[in-house]
């Protein structure tokens, strides 16, 4: 629990946001997956007890990790993360949202979910990355219009790196 909450603590930090903000890699591909983690920290430490009030509500898992994709679907929209740019209170609501809807369920949902559930997840998470890495890669405008268009093409090639580094192995889990 004490390493999520640190962890949030430093990633809400004005010079920290604003340097994690400051490229599109930076607040996509760092800043967004850190909040989630720290969420899913601090879920961790604090649910020992309660899994067994919880777990009639998340049964086998699917309920929290149906919030969590939800959740999280909504802020890989390029949109949302210029709006998380121009408004506080949307920024507001990425910090609360992203480690409370993202961090937290998946958390709690992933140790009761069967293999192959784990399994269709990944393999999501993974097709996915590829997809957005190469329409970031290839798209002739900005998708985020707070983003320069080459920091639109290098945020791509992570999501493309990371595809193929799960695609092939890469990564034991």
């Amino acid at each position: 629990m004490i390493p999520g909450i640190l962890l949030y603590m430093v990633l809400v930090m004005p010079p920290v946001a604003a340097w994690l903000e400051g490229s599109m890699v930076g607040h996509m591909l760092i800043q967004i997956p850190l909040l989630a983690l720290a969420g899913g920290l601090a879920a961790r430490g604090a649910a020992g007890r309660r899994r067994a009030v919880l777990a009639g509500f998340n049964a086998g898992g699917v309920p929290g990790l149906l919030v969590a994709m939800f959740a999280a679907a909504l802020w890989m929209l390029p949109r949302m993360l210029d709006a998380a740019l121009q408004s506080s209170l949307v920024e507001a609501a990425k910090f609360t949202a992203v480690p409370l809807l993202v961090g937290v369920p998946l958390a709690l949902s992933w140790p009761l979910m069967p293999p192959v559930a784990r399994g269709f997840v990944w393999a999501n998470l993974i097709s996915h990355a590829g997809v957005l890495g190469w329409l970031y890669t290839v798209a002739p405008n900005r998708l985020c219009t707070r983003s320069l268009f080459d920091q639109q093409a290098t945020a791509g090639g992570p999501c493309w790196f990371w595809r193929w580094r799960c695609w092939s192995g890469g990564v034991g889990w």
